[in-house]
Protein backbone atom coordinates (compact mmCIF):
# COMPACT_ATOMS: atom_id res chain seq x y z
CA UNK A 1 0.00 0.00 0.00
CA UNK A 2 0.80 3.63 -0.81
CA UNK A 3 1.99 5.76 2.12
CA UNK A 4 1.49 9.09 1.96
CA UNK A 5 2.98 10.37 4.95
CA UNK A 6 4.30 8.68 8.42
CA UNK A 7 5.92 9.05 11.95
CA UNK A 8 9.33 7.60 12.10
CA UNK A 9 10.54 5.87 14.78
CA UNK A 10 14.02 6.67 16.37
CA UNK A 11 16.67 4.84 15.23
CA UNK A 12 18.16 4.84 18.70
CA UNK A 13 16.19 3.91 22.06
CA UNK A 14 19.03 5.93 24.21
CA UNK A 15 19.62 10.00 24.32
CA UNK A 16 22.94 11.07 24.90
CA UNK A 17 23.47 14.01 27.66
CA UNK A 18 27.05 14.84 26.64
CA UNK A 19 28.95 11.77 27.82
CA UNK A 20 25.97 10.52 29.75
CA UNK A 21 23.60 7.90 27.52
CA UNK A 22 19.66 8.00 28.99
CA UNK A 23 16.76 5.66 27.84
CA UNK A 24 14.18 8.16 26.05
CA UNK A 25 11.35 5.91 28.12
CA UNK A 26 13.10 6.74 31.08
CA UNK A 27 13.48 10.11 30.24
CA UNK A 28 9.60 10.65 29.78
CA UNK A 29 9.24 8.66 32.89
CA UNK A 30 11.19 10.91 34.88
CA UNK A 31 9.72 14.44 32.92
CA UNK A 32 6.35 13.32 33.59
CA UNK A 33 6.98 12.74 37.17
CA UNK A 34 8.17 16.13 37.54
CA UNK A 35 5.26 17.83 35.66
CA UNK A 36 2.94 16.24 38.31
CA UNK A 37 4.60 16.59 41.21
CA UNK A 38 5.03 20.92 40.15
CA UNK A 39 1.29 20.87 38.84
CA UNK A 40 -0.08 19.40 42.01
CA UNK A 41 2.05 21.28 44.53
CA UNK A 42 0.49 24.19 42.54
CA UNK A 43 -3.20 22.78 43.00
CA UNK A 44 -2.36 22.01 46.74
CA UNK A 45 -1.57 25.34 47.84
CA UNK A 46 -4.39 26.64 45.65
CA UNK A 47 -6.93 24.16 47.84
CA UNK A 48 -5.26 25.50 51.37
CA UNK A 49 -2.15 23.23 51.60
CA UNK A 50 1.40 24.08 52.51
CA UNK A 51 4.04 24.62 50.00
CA UNK A 52 6.65 21.22 49.91
CA UNK A 53 3.41 18.96 50.89
CA UNK A 54 3.40 17.21 47.48
CA UNK A 55 7.23 16.78 46.98
CA UNK A 56 7.14 15.22 50.29
CA UNK A 57 3.89 12.65 49.42
CA UNK A 58 6.01 12.32 46.03
CA UNK A 59 8.93 10.98 48.16
CA UNK A 60 6.43 7.53 48.78
CA UNK A 61 4.28 7.54 46.08
CA UNK A 62 6.52 7.48 42.83
CA UNK A 63 8.87 4.43 44.40
CA UNK A 64 5.42 2.93 45.28
CA UNK A 65 4.45 3.49 41.72
CA UNK A 66 6.98 2.54 40.02
CA UNK A 67 7.30 -1.08 41.61
CA UNK A 68 3.03 -1.33 41.33
CA UNK A 69 3.75 -0.73 37.47
CA UNK A 70 6.05 -2.84 37.05
CA UNK A 71 5.12 -5.71 39.04
CA UNK A 72 1.52 -5.80 37.75
CA UNK A 73 2.98 -5.66 34.06
CA UNK A 74 5.01 -8.56 34.83
CA UNK A 75 1.96 -10.62 36.77
CA UNK A 76 -0.29 -10.14 33.79
CA UNK A 77 2.90 -10.81 30.49
CA UNK A 78 4.36 -13.19 32.48
CA UNK A 79 4.90 -15.23 29.59
CA UNK A 80 7.29 -12.16 28.43
CA UNK A 81 9.62 -13.45 31.38
CA UNK A 82 9.27 -17.08 32.26
CA UNK A 83 9.34 -19.70 30.14
CA UNK A 84 11.46 -21.64 27.75
CA UNK A 85 13.87 -19.27 26.23
CA UNK A 86 12.95 -16.26 28.38
CA UNK A 87 15.50 -15.17 30.71
CA UNK A 88 13.49 -13.99 34.08
CA UNK A 89 16.33 -11.32 35.01
CA UNK A 90 14.66 -9.26 32.18
CA UNK A 91 11.67 -9.34 34.43
CA UNK A 92 13.71 -6.18 36.35
CA UNK A 93 15.01 -4.08 33.70
CA UNK A 94 12.15 -1.59 34.14
CA UNK A 95 14.38 0.94 31.36
CA UNK A 96 13.80 -1.64 28.76
CA UNK A 97 9.76 -0.58 28.82
CA UNK A 98 7.15 -2.82 30.43
CA UNK A 99 5.28 -0.69 32.96
CA UNK A 100 1.32 -0.57 33.49
CA UNK A 101 -0.80 2.01 34.60
CA UNK A 102 -2.68 0.17 36.74
CA UNK A 103 -0.07 -1.02 38.69
CA UNK A 104 1.12 2.49 38.95
CA UNK A 105 -1.90 4.14 40.65
CA UNK A 106 -2.63 1.06 42.49
CA UNK A 107 0.69 1.26 44.58
CA UNK A 108 1.06 5.05 43.78
CA UNK A 109 -1.72 5.40 45.88
CA UNK A 110 -0.83 2.88 48.19
CA UNK A 111 2.38 4.74 48.85
CA UNK A 112 0.70 8.49 48.97
CA UNK A 113 -1.94 6.81 51.30
CA UNK A 114 0.85 6.20 53.42
CA UNK A 115 3.01 9.30 53.13
CA UNK A 116 -0.51 11.27 54.30
CA UNK A 117 -1.69 9.13 57.04
CA UNK A 118 2.03 9.87 58.65
CA UNK A 119 1.22 13.84 57.86
CA UNK A 120 -2.33 13.81 59.07
CA UNK A 121 -3.39 14.46 55.98
CA UNK A 122 -6.68 12.69 54.11
CA UNK A 123 -6.22 11.06 51.30
CA UNK A 124 -9.14 12.39 48.91
CA UNK A 125 -8.10 16.14 48.55
CA UNK A 126 -4.56 14.99 47.91
CA UNK A 127 -5.68 12.77 45.21
CA UNK A 128 -7.73 15.20 43.66
CA UNK A 129 -4.79 17.68 43.66
CA UNK A 130 -2.71 15.35 41.84
CA UNK A 131 -5.00 14.05 39.39
CA UNK A 132 -4.56 16.56 36.70
CA UNK A 133 -0.77 16.11 36.70
CA UNK A 134 -1.16 12.41 36.78
CA UNK A 135 -2.89 12.77 33.17
CA UNK A 136 -0.33 14.83 31.59
CA UNK A 137 2.65 12.79 33.54
CA UNK A 138 1.31 9.86 31.20
CA UNK A 139 0.85 11.79 27.99
CA UNK A 140 4.66 12.34 28.20
CA UNK A 141 5.54 8.62 29.48
CA UNK A 142 3.64 7.38 26.66
CA UNK A 143 6.54 8.86 24.40
CA UNK A 144 8.74 6.05 25.64
CA UNK A 145 7.06 3.50 24.13
CA UNK A 146 7.58 5.50 20.66
CA UNK A 147 11.42 5.47 21.85
CA UNK A 148 11.25 1.65 22.39
CA UNK A 149 9.11 1.03 19.18
CA UNK A 150 6.27 -0.65 21.28
CA UNK A 151 2.43 -1.09 22.14
CA UNK A 152 1.25 0.21 18.54
CA UNK A 153 -1.63 -0.65 17.07
CA UNK A 154 -2.41 -2.61 13.67
CA UNK A 155 -0.81 -1.62 9.98
CA UNK A 156 -2.49 1.33 8.68
CA UNK A 157 -1.39 3.66 5.77
CA UNK A 158 -2.93 6.28 7.24
CA UNK A 159 -0.58 9.85 7.19
CA UNK A 160 -0.02 9.97 10.83
CA UNK A 161 0.81 5.72 11.40
CA UNK A 162 4.06 5.28 12.91
CA UNK A 163 6.80 3.25 11.17
CA UNK A 164 8.09 0.39 12.60
CA UNK A 165 11.04 -2.17 12.17
CA UNK A 166 12.33 -3.72 15.72
CA UNK A 167 13.00 -7.21 14.07
CA UNK A 168 9.30 -8.36 15.15
CA UNK A 169 6.82 -6.25 12.82
CA UNK A 170 8.16 -3.68 9.78
CA UNK A 171 5.98 -1.42 7.94
CA UNK A 172 3.80 1.26 9.11
CA UNK A 173 1.02 0.99 12.16
CA UNK A 174 -1.58 2.87 14.34
CA UNK A 175 0.62 5.04 16.71
CA UNK A 176 -1.34 3.95 19.97
CA UNK A 177 0.88 5.63 21.85
CA UNK A 178 0.02 9.09 20.21
CA UNK A 179 -3.25 8.49 20.29
CA UNK A 180 -3.37 7.48 24.89
CA UNK A 181 -1.17 10.78 24.75
CA UNK A 182 -3.78 13.53 23.31
CA UNK A 183 -6.26 11.54 25.01
CA UNK A 184 -4.57 11.57 28.42
CA UNK A 185 -4.02 15.34 27.67
CA UNK A 186 -7.57 16.15 26.87
CA UNK A 187 -8.50 13.97 30.30
CA UNK A 188 -5.99 16.23 32.31
CA UNK A 189 -7.89 18.97 30.65
CA UNK A 190 -10.95 18.18 31.64
CA UNK A 191 -10.54 17.90 35.11
CA UNK A 192 -8.72 21.19 35.67
CA UNK A 193 -12.07 22.57 33.77
CA UNK A 194 -14.37 20.46 35.71
CA UNK A 195 -12.93 21.10 39.27
CA UNK A 196 -13.06 24.88 38.63
CA UNK A 197 -16.49 25.15 37.30
CA UNK A 198 -17.92 22.59 40.17
CA UNK A 199 -15.52 22.77 42.87
CA UNK A 200 -14.90 18.98 43.20
CA UNK A 201 -14.14 17.40 45.99
CA UNK A 202 -13.55 14.42 48.65
CA UNK A 203 -11.71 12.80 45.49
CA UNK A 204 -14.10 13.62 42.86
CA UNK A 205 -11.20 14.99 40.66
CA UNK A 206 -9.85 11.89 40.75
CA UNK A 207 -12.77 9.83 39.84
CA UNK A 208 -13.15 12.20 36.95
CA UNK A 209 -9.94 11.26 35.80
CA UNK A 210 -9.52 7.73 36.21
CA UNK A 211 -13.51 7.20 34.69
CA UNK A 212 -12.24 9.95 31.27
CA UNK A 213 -9.11 8.08 31.04
CA UNK A 214 -10.82 4.47 31.14
CA UNK A 215 -12.91 5.31 28.67
CA UNK A 216 -9.71 6.04 26.39
CA UNK A 217 -7.58 3.45 27.18
CA UNK A 218 -11.04 0.73 26.34
CA UNK A 219 -10.60 1.87 22.68
CA UNK A 220 -6.77 2.42 22.34
CA UNK A 221 -6.57 -1.13 23.83
CA UNK A 222 -8.72 -2.29 21.03
CA UNK A 223 -6.17 -1.36 18.17
CA UNK A 224 -3.04 -2.71 19.86
CA UNK A 225 -1.68 -6.15 18.48
CA UNK A 226 0.90 -6.55 21.12
CA UNK A 227 0.48 -9.83 22.72
CA UNK A 228 -1.58 -10.04 25.32
CA UNK A 229 -4.12 -12.72 27.50
CA UNK A 230 -7.79 -12.29 26.89
CA UNK A 231 -11.09 -12.99 28.12
CA UNK A 232 -14.07 -13.96 26.11
CA UNK A 233 -13.07 -12.33 22.90
CA UNK A 234 -11.79 -8.82 24.76
CA UNK A 235 -8.13 -7.90 26.36
CA UNK A 236 -7.54 -8.27 30.12
CA UNK A 237 -7.05 -4.80 29.91
CA UNK A 238 -10.51 -3.93 28.61
CA UNK A 239 -11.74 -5.72 31.08
CA UNK A 240 -10.13 -3.68 33.57
CA UNK A 241 -10.76 -0.68 32.01
CA UNK A 242 -14.92 -1.54 32.51
CA UNK A 243 -14.23 -2.47 35.81
CA UNK A 244 -12.52 0.95 36.75
CA UNK A 245 -15.01 2.77 34.79
CA UNK A 246 -17.50 1.23 36.95
CA UNK A 247 -16.05 1.51 40.03
CA UNK A 248 -15.16 4.98 39.45
CA UNK A 249 -18.80 6.31 38.27
CA UNK A 250 -20.53 4.67 41.35
CA UNK A 251 -17.94 6.46 43.32
CA UNK A 252 -18.32 10.46 41.68
CA UNK A 253 -22.50 9.49 42.41
CA UNK A 254 -21.86 8.04 45.84
CA UNK A 255 -19.62 11.00 47.02
CA UNK A 256 -21.72 13.58 45.58
CA UNK A 257 -24.63 12.66 47.34
CA UNK A 258 -22.79 11.83 50.85
CA UNK A 259 -20.16 14.78 50.64
CA UNK A 260 -21.31 17.34 48.61
CA UNK A 261 -18.72 20.57 48.04
CA UNK A 262 -15.18 20.70 48.72
CA UNK A 263 -12.96 20.20 51.87
CA UNK A 264 -12.25 23.22 53.75
CA UNK A 265 -9.07 22.45 55.41
CA UNK A 266 -7.12 19.76 53.74
CA UNK A 267 -4.12 20.39 55.83
CA UNK A 268 -4.94 21.12 59.61
CA UNK A 269 -1.68 22.62 60.54
CA UNK A 270 -1.49 25.16 57.94
CA UNK A 271 -5.17 26.51 59.34
CA UNK A 272 -3.83 26.42 63.01
CA UNK A 273 -0.84 28.75 61.67
CA UNK A 274 -3.36 30.83 60.03
CA UNK A 275 -5.51 31.29 63.00
CA UNK A 276 -2.64 32.28 64.74
CA UNK A 277 -1.21 34.90 62.30
CA UNK A 278 -4.56 36.11 61.80
CA UNK A 279 -5.53 37.02 65.61
CA UNK A 280 -5.59 40.75 66.37
CA UNK A 281 -2.66 41.99 68.87
CA UNK A 282 -4.80 44.60 69.92
CA UNK A 283 -7.66 42.19 70.50
CA UNK A 284 -5.75 39.91 72.32
CA UNK A 285 -4.83 42.96 74.74
CA UNK A 286 -8.71 44.46 75.08
CA UNK A 287 -8.77 40.54 75.70
CA UNK A 288 -6.46 40.40 78.10
CA UNK A 289 -7.11 44.06 79.97
CA UNK A 290 -10.10 42.28 82.30
CA UNK A 291 -8.31 39.03 83.40
CA UNK A 292 -5.55 41.38 84.79
CA UNK A 293 -7.75 43.53 86.54
CA UNK A 294 -9.80 40.16 87.61
CA UNK A 295 -6.53 39.13 89.20
CA UNK A 296 -5.83 42.58 90.81
CA UNK A 297 -9.21 42.84 92.37
CA UNK A 298 -8.43 39.47 93.80
CA UNK A 299 -4.84 40.22 95.04
CA UNK A 300 -6.09 43.44 97.10
CA UNK A 301 -8.95 41.13 98.12
CA UNK A 302 -6.25 38.76 99.94
CA UNK A 303 -4.22 41.57 101.04
CA UNK A 304 -7.79 43.19 103.23
CA UNK A 305 -8.39 39.65 103.83
CA UNK A 306 -4.88 39.27 105.52
CA UNK A 307 -5.18 42.30 107.41
CA UNK A 308 -8.41 42.01 108.90
CA UNK A 309 -7.07 38.70 110.12
CA UNK A 310 -4.43 40.42 111.79
CA UNK A 311 -6.00 42.80 113.31
CA UNK A 312 -8.45 40.64 115.34
CA UNK A 313 -5.78 38.32 116.41
CA UNK A 314 -4.32 41.13 118.13
CA UNK A 315 -7.33 42.08 119.21
CA UNK A 316 -8.36 38.34 121.05
CA UNK A 317 -4.85 38.51 122.77
CA UNK A 318 -5.37 41.68 124.23
CA UNK A 319 -8.98 40.48 125.96
CA UNK A 320 -7.66 37.64 126.42
CA UNK A 321 -5.16 39.49 128.88
CA UNK A 322 -7.53 41.83 130.27
CA UNK A 323 -9.72 38.94 131.79
CA UNK A 324 -6.61 36.98 133.33
CA UNK A 325 -5.59 40.43 135.58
Amino acid sequence: MEILASIPSPSESEIHLGPLPLRGYALCIIIGVFLAIWLGGKRWVDRGGKPGTVADIAVWAVPFGLVGARVYHVITDYQLYFGDGRDWVDSFRIWDGGISIWGAIAGGALGTWIACRRRGIALPPMADALAPGIAFAQAIGRWGNWFNQELYGRATDVPWAVEIDNGLDQGTFHPTFLYESLWCLGVGALVIWADRRFRLGHGRAFALYVAAYTVGRFWVEYLRIDEAHEFLGLRLNNWTSLAVFVAAVAYLVISARRHPGREENVEPDVQAAEAEESADPAEAADAAEPDAEAAETKAEAKVDAGSESESDGKSGDADAKATAG
